[in-house]
């Protein structure tokens, strides 16, 4: 969970994650949102990856990224008991 919050402590990386949670995007698709380095933007994609807040499937040369949301709702499940506190 530690490494969920510091990948959400990151503005672009919370703009990835709202781009996921409408449909799985390639990499470039995702790139393409932002006035950000192709790295740059990959370094934020493997945060989230890392983070286990996104998963990546290879087809062929592409890479695409979904939202795993089973972990998803559990990080913002415990956000939303920490606010009730």
């Amino acid at each position: 969970m530690k490494d969920a919050w510091r990948a959400l402590s990151d503005e672009t990386r919370r703009e990835i994650l709202d781009l996921l949670k409408k449909r799985p995007h390639t990499a470039g698709e995702i790139a393409d949102q932002f006035d950000l380095a192709p790295a740059t933007v990959s370094h934020h994609l493997g945060v989230l990856r890392e983070s286990g807040l996104i998963v990546s499937k290879r087809r062929a040369q592409t890479i695409i990224y979904s939202l795993n949301a089973p972990v998803f709702r559990e990080v913002m499940n415990a956000v939303a008991a920490y606010l009730r506190k």
